[in-house]
């Protein structure tokens, strides 16, 4: 079964990262879309570098990313029926567990306030494909994921070349070859239908910012965490005497060793 444009549409419409501030509130809008019209604004000094409104959403989204593309890779695991599906599959629940553990690792240290379920979109497209199995379940799993690693790697190479802050400056590194990797596996499926792909992935339909916002955890609701396969291969970013990055005066932060 082919990934149709009205496929893709249905799928969108239907479902479907010591500071000088306290604490970061949770960003009311989150998604594609940006979150004020200066997402440069500096929101905290750390001794790590100024932290931007566009570094702290780019932490979130990494950490919803993986919300619903792990559990994903477990359903691959179990449906896919082909041999490039379930190792596109072992890549996801590789990647994203090491990927969230950067996050979960830095996010403490910035005072980033992490969610615990990914966007509405983002669970639309795991109920969608919950309910496929065969062909439509390969062929829309390797479009799907194309699609959306397609996108956020455009966004990962603006926060490493922009970014002032070291620390999310090594996540974009981690994401980076992460989210590369997870298109290559998703390309050698011989699945994904780029014409279609690369479409939804330049134009995608309007959406409420609700649908692409993660809400935020529960009070005290404990940290979702997204654990290794046995067998893993990637590892968490090693934080040990990564330091500056900030101007001189910055306000001191946290030690490493408290993420």
């Amino acid at each position: 079964m082919r990934f149709s444009r009205n496929a893709t549409g249905t799928l969108f419409v239907g479902g479907a990262m010591a500071l000088t501030l306290a604490a970061l509130a949770y960003p009311g809008m989150l998604g594609l879309d940006k979150v004020t019209t200066d997402q440069s604004r500096i929101i905290a000094n750390t001794q790590w570098g100024p932290l931007t409104e566009q570094d702290r959403d780019f932490v979130v989204k990494v950490r919803a990313a993986g919300l619903w593309e792990y559990p994903l890779g477990q359903i691959g695991l179990q449906k896919g029926s082909s041999k490039g599906v379930k190792t596109a599959s072992e890549h996801l629940v590789d990647g994203h567990a090491a990927l969230d553990a950067s996050c979960r690792k830095i996010a403490p240290m910035l005072n980033i306030t992490l969610p615990n379920i990914a966007s509405p979109q983002q669970e639309g497209f795991v109920t969608q494909l919950k309910g496929e199995t065969g062909k439509q379940f390969d062929t829309d799993f390797a479009n799907i994921l194309r699609m959306t690693h397609g996108s956020i790697f455009n966004t990962i190479a603006k926060i490493r070349s922009t970014t002032k802050n070291s620390l999310v400056r090594a996540l974009a590194d981690q994401a980076n070859d992460t989210v590369l990797d997870h298109i290559t596996v998703m390309e050698k499926t011989g699945l994904v239908d780029f014409d279609q792909t690369l479409f939804n992935q330049t134009t995608p339909p309007k959406l409420p910012q609700s649908d692409l916002t993660p809400p935020p955890p529960a009070a005290g609701q404990p940290e979702v965490v997204l654990a290794p396969p046995p067998t893993a291969t990637s590892t968490p970013l090693d934080l040990s005497g990564l330091t500056g990055g900030g101007p001189a005066g910055a306000a001191p932060g946290p030690s490493p060793s408290a993420g």
